[in-house]
């Protein structure tokens, strides 16, 4: 009889340990969905919009871009994905250079896309062309350190 007790202790604490794992995943996963939700989609910008956007979030990705660009149409997909990745990390917004003439101008944007890159409000690096995922993942985690 003196084993049941040691048994219902062991039962007990496996219990107690696999609950705790069970609440830690949860956890996890509230985090990560509202990670998602914190602008897991790229902000379409304005003129009037962009200087708020990158002054509200402590690191931003500014895609500039235009309809009728080619290159600017094969980033789409990767700021989106970029965007939902790195959700309440990093902020993705885009702006349509023809639609908004003042913002690229003061920013000497000269070809599309332009990816410009932004810590603080203040541009801190920038890409231009259509690159690779890598490349301006790359750019990222070392802003991000």
């Amino acid at each position: 009889m003196g084993e049941v007790p040691e048994e219902d202790e062991e039962l007990r604490r496996l219990r107690e340990a696999k609950l705790r794992e069970l609440l830690r995943r949860l956890r996890e996963r509230k985090r990560r969905a509202r990670r998602r939700g914190a602008l897991s989609k790229p902000v379409e910008l304005t003129d009037e919009t962009f200087e708020h956007f990158i002054r509200e979030h402590e690191l931003a990705v500014v895609d500039f871009w235009a309809p009728w660009c080619l290159p600017c149409r094969v980033m789409a997909p990767v700021i989106e994905e970029l965007a939902r990745d790195y959700a309440g990390r990093v902020a993705f917004g885009k702006l349509n250079v023809d639609e908004n003439l003042l913002t690229p101008l003061a920013f000497g944007i000269q070809g599309i896309p332009t990816l410009i890159f932004f810590r603080r409000g203040r541009a801190v690096d920038r890409l231009v062309g259509a690159v690779p995922r890598q490349v301006v993942e790359a750019r990222l985690k070392r802003l991000m350190r």
